[in-house]
């Protein structure tokens, strides 16, 4: 996992959450307070989840093979999203449960130093680890927002680490509440709401975790920046004299495929069409180094045909960073070292072209 995957924060973490949970569950040994019982095994639900993580990272790692020949960078995002569904049936059913049946059968907390003392130390440990993970973060945050970082980060292990401290945070705050106000009352309910309030910020978390994650399954392009930078790439000026549409997909946090149809001179020859591609290959990479995988289709742009909407090559609106299903003549020409093992020739490939960059034919 690279280092915007946030292992540090993930380690840390990990660390907290399973010394946190071990001081918790002894809380709840000694007191009976619910609330404590339901932060035990938020926990040490969380435990797990830093668990899955790190493994999603490992196996991400593995290389291409021809069943899979994009990788397994998308590990990490099912990772991520098994997260998600943990946090909601271990940590925010789980609590919704003990919660209700704490109000229904209320008992005096016992021995209340202990919740308390642990709840105090928790939120020192917790307070730890969330600043660590804002520390990983702001290095690859600039200058979006918090919101906007959860929701366009393509790495899903830091807005999964933040989410869930964050929400561990909380929760002990409505924890400690619950204690005191069972202990200030006498009422043990006011512990069981607590735990109640808990399952509801946990079953929060999880779904806004399981939404952002899913995005990330699904597939999507790169961010706006990058498409910018690769458009600008992909143009010379030259031999290729525009982008007629595109399209960019994350094959996992660190790794962009690239595809895209390139309008060239009529005049110009095979070779020379050739030898602009492998140029545009190096631009995008230099530019967007996780754009790996490159795939460009040359075509003859006709400025009337595109007007009147009958050329292939226009789509809705103009030239964007749009591409349809057609832009799939390979243009790797050999060079891409992380491309899969059928990314080298396409169907239209002209074996006579330099550096065997395959061009596909105008239409």
């Amino acid at each position: 996992m690279s280092a915007s995957g946030g292992t540090k924060a993930i380690v840390a973490a990990l660390a907290a959450n399973l010394a946190i949970a071990v001081a918790k569950f002894v809380a709840f040994l000694f007191s009976g307070s619910s609330s404590m019982l339901a932060e035990s095994v938020h926990s040490l639900a969380d435990s797990g989840n830093q668990g899955l993580l790190l493994l999603g990272g490992k196996k991400a790692q593995r290389e291409a093979t021809p069943q899979h020949p994009f990788g397994y960078g998308r590990e990490r995002y099912i990772y991520a999203f098994l997260v998600s569904i943990v946090l909601f049936s271990v940590g925010g059913m789980f609590a919704i449960y003990e919660g209700y049946e704490k109000i229904k059968h209320p008992h005096e907390i016992e021995a209340w130093y202990w919740p308390v003392g642990v709840l105090v130390f928790a939120i020192i440990a917790e307070g730890f680890s969330f600043r660590t993970a804002i520390a990983e973060s702001n290095q690859t945050r600039g200058k979006l927002s918090w919101t906007q970082f959860i929701r366009r980060a393509k790495a899903p292990e830091l807005p999964v680490v933040l989410l869930e401290d964050f929400g561990a945070l909380i929760g002990l705050v409505l924890a400690l509440a619950g204690v005191g106000l069972a202990l200030g009352t006498g009422n043990g309910v006011w512990d069981g709401i607590g735990t109640l309030c808990i399952g509801i910020l946990l079953i929060v978390i999880a779904i806004v975790l399981a939404a952002e994650t899913k995005s990330l399954l699904l597939g999507e392009a790169a961010g706006i920046e990058d498409v910018e930078k690769i458009q600008a790439s992909l143009v010379d000026g030259d031999t290729v004299t525009r982008v007629i549409h595109m399209r960019t997909l994350h094959l996992g946090p660190e790794e962009l495929l690239v595809a895209a149809k390139i309008a060239v001179r009529a005049e110009e020859s095979a070779a020379e069409v050739a030898e602009a591609i492998n140029a545009a290959e190096n631009r995008i990479r230099e530019a967007v180094p996780i754009a790996r995988v490159i795939y460009l289709e040359p075509d003859i742009y006709d400025e009337a045909a595109a007007a009147a909407g009958t050329n292939p090559g226009k789509t809705p609106g103009g030239p964007g960073p749009d591409a349809g299903p057609d832009a799939g003549t390979e243009s790797d020409g050999g060079t891409d070292p992380d491309a899969g093992p059928d990314a080298d020739s396409g169907p239209d490939a002209d074996p006579a072209s330099p550096g065997g960059s395959p061009v596909g034919s105008g239409h």
